[in-house]
């Protein structure tokens, strides 16, 4: 077989493995995937990053900075919701770019997306333990810069950032089912929290906060929009559960769909109230939300919240686990990870190895890395996939129009190439030393595929064709 025809083979669209021996087990249904996808897109943009790339990029406009953002994943998000109702397979993207533009290409998009878990869970892990200080702080209790901080920042290790994850790698090991159920506990507690902040910020505008409204200019807004893009992932978490949901081609597009709309509602409403409460250069600090409630005088409501933005944070860390623990087993299930990341556990019926790996590499990462860095990393290879996911829906299109698509994308090829261009406009807004550190995680990840998967892929003996 030639080289170049096999990096390029391609799975069957839409194979069942649900009568596996190894298996996962289907429990959720349209109302659990919302909740799963809300979990994970509201907390880390929210209560992390808003501060951050309003202090840094985009000054008050980072209000304008969500709505583009919003719009870019709303795009991004149509994409996946055909794709998921026409191939729902655990891998998400991976699985997508798998069975439409072949398995050089899923390789990547699959290793692109371990990265963006990885990093996207240690930024929250780190947002959980700056949140958990502040609640300390509020009630009189300091520690020392050492247990709370990365050496980048003058500590020695972010310690309840190991801790946190630690906790919920143990949850996740239980089961699906519980997992889902802490989710919408916790979720509920956080759609309260936001709603008290809401009612309580807006007592406390000021609108000369908002002014200048851009002080970094077009420039800023779009790098902000870039950076906040990270908050908008969550709903790819939703598509990774494909194969953990009841009838995935009616619910997977729902799922999606809802999650993202909530979200994006809530995210301009607290960035217009938190920029009008504190003026954005004093907004640099992982706890922002926290921080403007205790700098307005507010303490009690600063303790509440941070008590908040803890449960909400805990939920997009388990819907990131959740996530990223799916795609390794989709990868191993393809041969093109070792087949120990596809063990499910006899009891519990989750990939519990891979929970182990990917909590060990959570913690390092959490535990001496500032949230800047880790943010960056997370959104390029989050753009990546999208914009893979949307060439996939118009090379589907094109190979197999007959095929069943409980959700088709409207105005197809326009929207998906608005949303190519949109990912890679954000893409091109990252700063420079993001792209070098991505071109260094692509490179590794072809040295594994050329030694390992190309070899041992199930699909070796396939020559390109279906």
């Amino acid at each position: 077989m030639r080289i170049s025809k096999a990096l390029f083979r391609v799975k069957p669209v839409g194979i069942d493995n649900s009568k596996e021996k190894q298996s996962l087990k289907r429990v959720m249904g349209s109302v659990e995937l919302t909740f799963l996808g809300v979990g994970a897109i509201i907390g880390t943009g929210i209560f992390v990053l808003t501060g951050v790339a309003a202090s840094l990029y985009a000054g008050p406009a980072v209000i304008v900075s969500f709505v583009i953002s919003g719009f870019a994943a709303t795009l991004a998000a149509l994409c996946y919701s055909e794709m998921a109702s026409l191939d729902p397979v655990a891998g998400s993207a991976y699985s997508f770019t798998y069975s439409s533009m072949g398995e050089i290409i899923a390789w990547l998009i699959g290793w692109n997306l371990i990265l963006e878990y990885l990093v996207a869970a240690g930024a929250v892990a780190v947002g959980w333990s700056s949140y958990f200080n502040d609640l300390l702080l509020s009630m009189g209790v300091t520690l020392p810069d050492s247990l709370t901080k990365s050496p980048f920042e003058g500590g020695v290790i972010n310690l309840f950032a190991v801790i946190i994850t630690g906790l919920v790698i143990a949850v996740s090991v239980f089961g699906t089912k519980g997992s889902a159920n802490a989710i919408k506990v916790i979720v509920l507690i956080k759609l309260l929290v936001i709603g008290l902040f809401l009612a309580l910020g807006l007592t406390r505008v000021e609108t000369t906060n908002w002014v200048p409204f851009a002080p970094f200019g077009f420039n800023g807004i779009m790098h902000g929009a870039a950076i906040v893009f990270f908050a908008y992932i969550g709903f790819d978490a939703v598509a990774t559960a494909a194969e953990d949901v009841k009838d995935p081609k009616r619910d997977l597009p729902r799922g999606i769909i809802a999650s993202l709309l909530i979200s994006t509602i809530l995210y301009i409403a607290v960035a217009a109230v938190l920029t009008g409460m504190q003026k954005y250069t004093a907004l640099d600090t992982p706890s922002p939300i926290s921080s403007a409630l205790l700098a307005t005088g507010i303490r009690w409501a600063g303790a509440f919240i941070s008590v908040g933005a803890l449960a909400g944070l805990t939920s997009v860390l388990i819907a990131v686990i959740f996530a990223q623990s799916r795609i390794f087993y989709a990868m191993s299930r393809d041969g093109l990870l070792p087949p120990v990341f596809a063990k499910i556990h006899q009891r519990y019926q989750t990939p519990f190895f891979d929970f182990l790996i990917i909590g060990a590499a959570i913690a390092l990462v959490s535990a001496f890395f500032p949230v800047e860095f880790i943010a960056e990393m997370a959104n390029i290879g989050t753009l990546s996939a999208f914009t893979v996911v949307a060439i996939g829906v118009i090379v589907l299109r094109r190979k197999k129009p007959d095929i069943e698509r409980p959700f088709r994308v409207p105005w197809v090829p326009v929207l998906p190439v608005v949303s190519i261009l949109m990912s890679v406009y954000l893409m091109l807004n990252l700063p420079l030393v993001t792209w070098i550190r991505f071109v260094v995680w692509i490179a590794v990840g072809l040295v594994i595929y050329f030694l390992y998967g190309f070899k041992k892929s199930l699909m070796s003996g396939n020559d390109g064709e279906e």
